[in-house]
């Protein structure tokens, strides 16, 4: 079955190049030019995943993202133009699951498409159940339980608690866990997990700030305790 790409930006020229290398790589493509037109055709369309231009006409990216957090765990890559790290990182804390840094070359963002979705969508495997803890991830249909209770988390906060949870007292570099859970691994991109790991906190931690379960081995990185 085709998976449905929505791409969002308002500039024509980007919209037409990465439509365009989404299709011939075996997408169907729906596009939106503003925030607000966005969510329409999202609730709509239903896409597998969205292509979310930071600055948009009458709704920004980040609202954008944010309310399709309060309502969907659909994959999330966000463009943007801004440069500094901080900045980058907002739409990560948000929810998004990677960002791509305008200029930047539709075959790289076709491949990082691929890897999200492959991420979401989980593999073939057979059910497993991995229970680290208080912590219970069901492998097969990619849902957590914590102290009894459902979690709902990203698709990329999923695979990184999974990767972490099947490793208990296992120490991961940030770029060892940008590997595993993306697929690849640039420099630049590590601080990434810090996010990540900051968002999964305040979702499986009783208490975030003094966390039981990701703990962090300072100039390191980080490991599971169960």
């Amino acid at each position: 079955m085709t998976k449905k790409i929505l791409v969002v930006d308002d500039e024509r020229e980007i919209v037409k190049v990465v439509r365009a290398y989404l299709q011939d790589a075996g997408f169907s493509v729906v596009t939106a030019a503003d925030g607000q037109e966005a969510l329409t055709v999202f609730r709509h369309e239903k896409p597998a995943l969205v292509i979310l231009d930071w600055m948009l006409p009458k709704m920004s990216g980040i609202d954008v993202c944010r309310a399709l957090r309060k309502e969907s765990d659909v994959p999330i890559i966000m463009l943007t133009a801004r440069v500094e790290e901080t900045d980058k990182l907002i739409g990560l804390e948000l929810g998004a699951d990677d960002y791509v840094t305008k200029p930047f070359s539709p075959r790289e963002l076709v491949a990082r498409v691929r890897a999200v979705l492959r991420r979401a969508e989980g593999g073939e495997a057979p059910p497993e159940i991995v229970e680290a803890g208080d912590v219970r991830l069901d492998m097969a249909s990619r849902t957590v339980e914590v102290r009894g209770k459902r979690v709902d988390l990203t698709p990329t906060e999923f695979d990184l608690l999974a990767v972490l949870a099947q490793n208990p007292g296992r120490v991961f570099t940030r770029m060892q866990l940008l590997d595993k859970v993306q697929g690849y691994a640039y420099e630049g991109y590590e601080r990434t997990i810090d996010v990540h790991i900051k968002n999964l906190r305040q979702k499986i931690e009783e208490t975030p700030s003094e966390p039981r379960h990701i703990v962090t081995v300072y100039g390191v990185g980080y490991r599971f305790e169960a």
